[in-house]
């Protein structure tokens, strides 16, 4: 989706998001995965911050597999998301300029697996992605993701 070796050349926008995660899962990462998977996918950046000019760079977690563990422990806790649609190889960790990343690629979630929602509720933890941010869901949004299941 995006070349990682170059990435000072991209924005955040509706499919890319940069999290610097140095405290450990920001707890934005699963509204961003809801968003992603309401909306067209996307790739989360983790290890990535946001420069005042808008640019991307890494800047290096300290304990990237620890992380990854955590992220997998938690995508699978359905009490925190309703469901997971990832599979191994959407979580990487990369090496950018000596700096360990890593990469989660959230697929757009199939009609039968919508809304994609964390901590319990589809009505207040269904998001979708709108340019470079996460919103929540009005309930008729809600509404049209579930009987579009039928």
């Amino acid at each position: 989706m995006i070349d990682l070796g170059h990435l000072e050349k991209y924005r955040e926008n509706n499919r890319i998001e940069a999290k610097k995660a140095i405290g450990g899962l920001p707890v934005s990462l699963w509204e961003t995965y809801s968003a992603f998977a309401n909306t067209l996918g996307g790739i989360i950046l983790l290890g990535v911050e946001e420069q005042s000019d808008k640019s991307l760079h890494a800047v290096d977690l300290p304990d990237p597999e620890w992380l990854v563990k955590d992220f997998w422990d938690i995508i699978n806790d359905p009490r925190k998301v309703s469901v997971n649609i990832l599979c191994e190889e959407d979580v990487k960790i990369r090496e950018i300029e000596g700096k360990h990343i890593i990469s989660i690629t959230v697929p757009k979630a199939k009609i039968s697996e919508k809304p994609v929602y964390i901590n319990g509720s589809p009505f207040t933890g269904t998001y979708k992605r709108n340019g470079d941010g996460d919103y929540r869901c009005s309930i008729r949004e809600i509404q049209a993701m579930i009987a579009a299941r039928s």
